[in-house]
């Protein structure tokens, strides 16, 4: 309640731009604040390794962030350093696979007796913390609700393509989502972004023109792919992916 925060960036690469606590700039004292805490600066190296390089701290869990970036999981000896196992988020490996695993084996056990009312999910009166109940709620009632939403550029960052999806702070009432200007990122932070808006622009290229090469390139230019892979690699891993997953794609050329 005493802290306002500005982020923007991309999905899963958003940077807290600005964070002031009683009107008071607390930028300058996060890194000092984490490296100092007795738990953070254990489960959430990578997120402070970046700040300390980059001067700004990521909304993006500690494995996420790591995934988008070249140089936290090439070496596998060196990958216990950059992690924290003990919470899946943290980045250990296949951590979000086993994520989505367990929770879809949970489903079907607990479906059943939620249709039921054996078990309660989620009471009447109580929601979740996801973003969708809120925005529907300002939608309707017009009661003002804000977040950081992923939605078109349309030069809403500046430093960064035009086609872009970006994450920035926007305002829902009765008249639908507002999404606030932001202008220039810091330029290395808008660089890191353009790394990982390179391959999501292929990635669409590839499914509008059904062209397989537009997936090898996609893949080619992804920062972690390319820090582990060769190209010959990466051609192989594309194939091999859309064999296994063929039915729920369409047909490259």
């Amino acid at each position: 309640e005493e802290i306002d925060i500005v982020c923007a960036g991309i999905n899963h690469q958003t940077w807290y731009i600005q964070v002031t606590h009683r009107g008071r700039d607390m930028l300058p004292y996060l890194l000092e604040a984490f490296e100092k805490h007795p738990e953070l600066s254990k489960s959430e190296p990578c997120r402070i390794d970046v700040l300390r390089r980059f001067g700004y701290y990521s909304t993006e869990s500690n494995g996420h962030l790591s995934e988008y970036l070249p140089w936290y999981r090439k070496r596998k000896e060196e990958i216990r350093r950059w992690i924290c196992p003990d919470v899946w988020i943290g980045g250990r490996a296949a951590g979000d696979l086993n994520h989505c695993i367990e929770k879809t084996d949970e489903y079907r056990r607990m479906y059943p007796k939620w249709l039921s009312g054996e078990a309660d999910y989620i009471r009447l009166g109580e929601r979740s913390e996801e973003h969708g109940s809120y925005i529907i709620e300002a939608l309707e009632t017009g009661r003002t609700y804000r977040g950081h939403f992923n939605i078109e550029n349309k030069g809403l960052i500046t430093n960064l393509p035009k086609e872009a999806c970006v994450e920035v702070p926007c305002l829902v009432d009765r008249s639908g989502v507002q999404p606030t200007y932001i202008g220039d990122l810091p330029p290395q932070l808008a660089a890191l972004n353009r790394t990982n808006i390179n391959t999501q622009l292929l990635t669409i290229e590839a499914a509008i023109t059904r062209k397989r090469e537009h997936v090898y390139h996609a893949a080619m230019l992804d920062p972690h792919t390319a820090a582990e892979l060769t190209l010959d690699e990466i051609v192989a891993l594309c194939d091999d992916l859309i064999e296994a997953h063929g039915d729920w794609l369409p047909k490259f050329h």
